[in-house]
């Protein structure tokens, strides 16, 4: 059997939903979730069709494929749909929907409209956000699981795949197999269209520098021109090189974030190994600090200007690459809201998780940071999922 999401987790979902759309709009009729992610959490299933909910109903319609839907849901009302002619005969037609306009096409919308012709289409991404920030024990127990994979691949298997001559590339596929011998669920989800990524990148000095179409401060060349991931097939590792490796992990669907650097050679024989060396254990003190202030209450933007204060002027012009963030919520995508950056003003709340990646671009030398995961706890400050970070480890 697959591994299906609890029952009363979806109930617990489903019923936030109506909660959050009722206190925003006491007269709401209706809401319609299609994307893969949201029939994911609310359903336990990802298919194609539509999860409709009302004040007084919700019932998953699927076109493909149903048999798959009733063996992985627990959701107790799952239909098959032809079309959406089926949902214009199954309700009568609301003044309003609620939709999530990041994921809502406009060729999709003409599909449901020509059968359920609503007036006015009303946003739903903001609770969905809201309702994800927070997560379930059951959500972060499988972001434990996912912590651990990341934390044996990245601590203690990637030191043993370094050698001279391998390229990107190939220990990004290395890397990638050990985290699913393991139990990695292979895949990275991004809110963003078309935002799937699958074995993230690995990048050696130089090509971490390389900027791409994905706003982080980490680079690769990638594979070729149309893929800005992975990493090249020709650039080898050569002593002295700053190795950086940034690869998600996740199970069931949940992720945890991470990145390593190591250096490739005694950091001694590097010219500018104190450099490098500084630049690194700046970044794991700021993670340490940042991760100190993430506790509920306190604000992302004020934590945000908190910190680029203290940044050390020799390296202010290569912090986080140009980025302005520090991190980013993580959960079943792994840039979700909130972002701790300004113009993020609501507090922090008890069971919020977060990908902290203080990281510092050195020009002609390579990418010297950290990341790690961490959980937002009722009391103290939060812990780290993914292991925590290193000193930076030298390989010979």
């Amino acid at each position: 059997m697959p591994h299906r999401v609890p029952k009363e987790e979806l109930n617990d979902r489903l019923i936030r939903l109506r909660a959050a759309l009722s206190q925003q709009d006491p007269g709401w009729q209706m809401a319609i979730l299609h994307d893969k992610i949201s029939m994911y959490y609310f359903t336990g299933t990802m298919q194609v069709g539509a999860f409709v909910v009302t004040p007084d109903s919700a019932v998953l319609w699927v076109r493909r494929d149903l048999g798959r839907a009733q063996e992985e849901s627990l959701h107790p009302d799952i239909r098959p749909m032809k079309s959406f002619r089926t949902l214009g005969e199954a309700y009568p037609v609301p003044q309003a929907v609620y939709l999530d306009k990041k994921t809502a096409t406009l060729e999709w919308l003409d599909m449901v409209r020509k059968y359920l012709p609503f007036e006015t289409l009303q946003p739903l991404g903001g609770i969905l956000n809201s309702l994800r920030a927070r997560k379930s024990a059951y959500e972060l127990d499988l972001m434990r699981e996912a912590g651990a994979i990341h934390t044996t691949v990245m601590h203690q298997v990637a030191p043993t795949l370094l050698r001279e001559g391998i390229s990107e590339a190939e220990l990004g596929g290395l890397l990638y197999t050990e985290l699913l011998k393991r139990g990695s669920m292979g895949i990275s989800r991004f809110n963003q269209p078309l935002g799937e990524d699958i074995a993230g990148l690995v990048a050696f000095s130089e090509n971490a520098l390389r900027t791409t179409a994905f706003d982080g401060p980490g680079g690769t060349a990638g594979t070729c021109t149309a893929v800005q991931g992975i990493g090249s097939p020709t650039r080898r590792l050569r002593p002295g090189d700053l190795v950086f490796i940034d690869m998600p992990a996740g199970r069931e669907g949940y992720h945890t974030d991470k990145s390593v650097v190591f250096h490739f050679g005694p950091l001694a024989a590097n010219p500018e190994g104190a450099r490098i060396r500084a630049a690194y254990d700046l970044c794991t003190q700021l993670e340490r600090r940042i991760a100190s202030k993430l506790v509920p209450g306190a604000v992302p933007e004020t934590l945000y200007h908190e910190i680029i204060e203290e940044i050390d002027p020799q390296f202010a012009g290569g912090f986080m690459h140009g980025g302005k963030f520090l991190g980013h919520s993580i959960g079943l995508m792994m840039d979700e809201p909130p972002v701790l950056a300004h113009g993020f003003r609501e507090p922090l709340q008890a069971g919020m998780t977060f990908a902290v990646e203080p990281k510092i671009a050195l020009p002609g030398l390579g990418i010297a940071g950290t990341e790690n995961t961490y959980l937002i706890c009722s009391d103290g400050p939060a812990l780290p999922l993914s292991g925590g970070s290193l000193p930076l480890t030298e390989i010979y």
